[in-house]
């Protein structure tokens, strides 16, 4: 038996040491963020993580801590600068001082965020995205259908709350013209983690009544550009793409399009411009 016996405390010293002589100035770390919860208080505590490259495969995991005063300093500033919410999933470059506790062990007290790092992932991320899409032959699918020449029995998605909504409603159903416009709204989440999946739901419904409806349109608009992100997403993408009936989004931005506007039949700015839009092909009917 060794002469030396350390107790569990001065073991944690040691480590404790060690990693304060080696680590003592912060260090940038590139990382994924898997969990992150907010306090009453404004601090933020993150999970982060390192996959294997190719793979889900969990590599290295830590605790992070971002204290409130940072916090409200480091958000708004990565949110504005990336136009997307700071939350889960996001790959960040992250300034950290390495901190050990002999109770709590190992963790990162985040001082800075480097967003230009987020923006070259996210874009990397987009790329990768449209690549898979067209590899799996369905990018162009919406586009080839045909749209009747006169859609008039239009399926919505949108929340019925969104501030786009009425707006098209309003455009599409008081036009000068007096042409009549059926529409059923299939309401849907349109911002934040939960949108892709339920704007996929109603999609799934409306094809259950395919044979009456002549279009669907997409429309949002009134959010903030950081609610975005959601309609960058494969499946949603995918479902889409390949859906049987044409697409026409008016997401209610001027900037990029998001995914599902480059693979809809028909993308427009706002939800009042696809009013516009299924106005103008009935007087161009109409004048024959």
């Amino acid at each position: 038996m060794s002469d030396q016996q350390l107790s569990l405390f001065e073991l944690q010293q040691r480590v404790k040491g060690s990693l304060d002589d080696t680590f003592s100035m912060p260090v940038w770390v590139k990382a994924e963020i898997s969990e992150m919860t907010t306090n009453r208080s404004g601090h933020c505590y993150l999970d982060l993580a390192e996959t294997e490259p190719g793979t889900d495969n969990v590599i290295a995991r830590c605790r992070a801590t971002i204290w409130s005063y940072t916090f409200r300093m480091l958000k708004p500033y990565f949110e504005t600068t990336t136009g997307q919410t700071f939350t889960e999933g996001l790959k960040v470059l992250l300034q950290a001082k390495v901190e050990y506790h002999e109770v709590y062990g190992f963790s990162l007290n985040i001082r800075d965020i480097d967003p230009v790092y987020t923006l070259g992932d996210l874009a990397r991320q987009r790329r990768e995205i449209i690549r898979r899409l067209q590899d799996d032959g369905v990018f162009e699918m919406n586009k080839d259908l045909e749209l009747p020449e006169v859609p008039q029995r239009i399926a919505i998605i949108s929340s019925p709350t969104a501030a786009g909504l009425q707006d098209f409603l309003d455009q599409l159903h008081t036009n000068p013209h007096q042409f009549v416009f059926y529409t059923k709204l299939f309401q849907a989440v349109m911002q934040g983690n939960e949108a892709p999946r339920s704007i996929m739901n109603a999609l799934d419904l409306i094809y259950t009544y395919e044979d009456s409806f002549d279009a669907v349109v997409i429309i949002r608009g009134g959010g903030a550009q950081l609610d975005l992100a959601c309609f960058d997403q494969y499946e949603l993408a995918f479902h889409v793409a390949q859906f049987p009936l044409p697409v026409i989004t008016g997401i209610g931005h001027d900037k990029d399009d998001t995914v599902i506007d480059l693979v809809a039949h028909t993308r427009m700015k706002t939800p009042t411009a696809v009013a516009e839009f299924l106005i103008s092909g009935a007087l161009q009917f109409s004048q024959g």
